[in-house]
């Protein structure tokens, strides 16, 4: 396969994923937002929301303050703001469409109608109530894509590039995630336990659809260890670090094996992280700081899709994640 054609659908299904989950981060911010705070500026929940996603610089060029109107635009709608969903949802079709051969049509179908239907709707039109709604379509959107590609493709290089592609993403995003509570609750005095920060902590489980199997799993009420052990931890749980690189290091083994590849680069960086996650516990992860364990995670997830970049010599066709 070429390097523009690995390329290509590794950034085709890293940016449908990144659509679902800068979704799944806004849902956070929204549901934490109608939520008291008291002694906190109204919308810094929003301020969390956009450094989690990565988009603060580039909003605060543009806007001097956390108007939840204009986060929710520069978020959903903005074309100038690459993990913008707009934005990603217009480059996956295009990196498809380069690659129409490669896609089954299903796969083809579904990407375009999204993109279709998407790009029709009018921002300054959106009413405050149509914004759940939306998140969900786009997270169903999502949803509908990964079932075709699963159900209609050859177990291929194809295949393994989408799976590097979607899960080198969600795993970030899970991070990013995680990262708007530590953000959100690091300067209250309150607690933690509390009815807010119970609240606060069922609204990141829901934004990575966990509420239901987080009570399957533990049987407990809310406890932020469990929970973070839940994201980070728990190879069950889709969503999951652990979960995400038990997919991503097979995936890097396939195309191992079918290009001839060494077992250094970006497998052995893979497999490092997998079994760091696979050795890790709450208690130590806690004691060195959630928020560093999730920057250096995040750090070295940039690694393994940097060194996948170099080793199939992708072209810089894609933006910058």
């Amino acid at each position: 396969m070429l390097g523009r054609t690995a390329n290509d659908l590794f950034w085709m299904s890293r940016y449908i994923e990144r659509a679902e989950n800068t979704a799944r981060l806004l849902e956070v911010g929204y549901r934490i937002a109608l939520l008291p705070r008291e002694g906190h500026g109204q919308n810094e929940e929003w301020r969390s929301t956009l450094r989690s996603a990565g988009c603060e610089q580039g909003y605060l060029a543009k806007h001097s303050s956390y108007d939840a109107g204009r986060v929710v635009n520069y978020v959903l709608f903005d074309p100038a703001n690459p993990s913008s969903v707009y934005s990603c949802l217009a480059i996956a079709r295009r990196n498809a469409r380069a690659q129409r051969t490669a896609l089954t049509r299903e796969m083809w179908e579904s990407l375009n109608a999204a993109w279709l239907q998407f790009s029709a709707i009018d921002a300054d039109t959106l009413a405050p109530n149509a914004l759940p709604p939306l998140l969900d379509w786009i997270k169903e959107r999502s949803a509908m894509f990964r079932g075709a590609l699963l159900n209609t493709i050859l177990r291929n290089d194809t295949f393994s590039f989408c799976q590097l592609g979607t899960f080198l993403e969600r795993a970030d995003n899970t991070a990013r995630i995680l990262d708007v509570k530590y953000y959100v609750l690091l300067p209250r005095n309150e607690l933690v336990g509390g009815e807010i920060d119970n609240v606060q902590w069922g609204a990141i489980l829901r934004s990575v659809s966990a509420h239901r199997s987080y009570r399957w799993v533990y049987k407990d009420s809310y406890k932020p260890w469990r929970i973070a052990d839940y994201l980070i931890l728990n190879r069950q749980m889709p969503r999951s670090l652990r979960s995400c690189y038990e997919e991503i290091v097979p995936a890097l083994a396939e195309l191992g094996q079918f290009y001839g590849a060494p077992a250094d680069g970006p497998q052995a960086l893979a497999r490092e992280t997998l079994a760091g996650l696979a050795g890790d516990d709450m208690d130590t992860i806690f004691q060195s700081g959630l928020h560093e364990f999730l920057a250096d995670f995040i750090a070295r997830n940039n690694r393994v899709g940097s060194e996948i970049s170099a080793a199939y010599h992708f072209t810089d066709s894609a933006l910058p994640c």
